[in-house]
């Protein structure tokens, strides 16, 4: 095995222990003996009716950050971009999970109503991760037209994976099969700086995946749109100009596509996907 092929694997392990120890550490300590206040503001009805805590998503940035920090292997500004990307889209997640309201849905709903003079918990967060993405590739791009592309398929990417963040689970598959093959590939291209940066996000959501399956908890808009905003990243980093063009061009196609149809509807009308979607996860209750 080629030396940097050797340490594209070592840094992918890394990345990816670091991740998924960080983010159990910071679940564990979130949920342990939390005020009956915090407990609160945190629950939230999941798709059954049964109540269930969000702490996962903030457990995630927390587990994704604290990689990003220390795993070896990431360049300076790439590391910057992660942590601006990962917490920043958290945040912004966060803010939407304690203060949204449902009165304004998906992008249409929320700029409408911004054209209103209203402004909405789900504006602030379109702008912001808009913003936080813009910030993550100036720091990764070569000019201006490559840090718009860069910027648009972060952001575009934070909001996608919260969109599959519907059923117990469903987020974190998608992520990791969509950033599986994107880690495979910074290791067989002796990638070092790639395959850590491809580890983190998903090691950190791996570790939380049986919380989620079991629904003791969900990632919510904190943790779906930063696994999103780091798997975007690390997307960017990797692909050439053209597979950047297609990237973005498949998240904006499904996101457009999910404010006419039903995500989990197609999901269930697809065999393969359904039972993808299933694995792991309790049973569906009778209509």
């Amino acid at each position: 095995m080629p030396a940097s092929r050797a340490r594209s694997l070592l840094y992918a392990l890394a990345g990816a222990a670091i991740g998924a120890v960080a983010a159990r550490a910071a679940y564990t300590a979130f949920t342990r003996n939390r005020p009956a206040e915090l407990s609160g503001r945190w629950t939230r009805k999941n798709h059954r009716g049964e109540p269930i805590t969000l702490l996962e998503g903030p457990a995630f940035v927390a587990g994704a950050g604290a990689a990003a920090a220390l795993t070896p292997g990431i360049p300076g500004r790439v590391r910057a971009a992660a942590l601006l990307a990962g917490a920043g889209s958290g945040a912004l997640g966060a803010y939407d999970d304690l203060y949204g309201t449902t009165a304004s849905k998906g992008f249409k709903g929320h700029l409408t109503a911004l054209a209103r003079g209203e402004v909405t918990s789900g504006a602030v967060k379109i702008l912001g991760i808009g913003a936080t993405g813009l910030g993550a590739a100036a720091l990764v791009s070569k000019g201006p037209a490559d840090t718009l592309v860069n910027g648009a398929a972060i952001a575009g990417a934070a909001n996608l994976a919260n969109l599959f963040d519907l059923r117990p689970g469903r987020a974190i598959k998608v992520g990791l099969l969509t950033g599986g093959p994107l880690l495979a590939a910074t290791v067989l291209h002796d990638s070092p700086a790639a395959a850590a940066l491809t580890a983190v996000p998903l090691g950190a959501a791996a570790a939380l995946l049986p919380d989620d399956l079991g629904e003791r908890a969900m990632l919510g808009d904190a943790g779906a749109n930063s696994l999103g905003a780091l798997l975007g990243l690390a997307a960017v980093a990797k692909l050439g100009r053209p597979g950047r063009y297609v990237m973005l061009g498949t998240v904006v196609a499904l996101t457009a596509a999910a404010e006419k149809i039903s995500f989990t509807k197609v999901i269930a009308g697809n065999p393969v996907l359904n039972r993808l979607d299933m694995m792991g996860r309790r049973p569906v209750d009778p209509a």
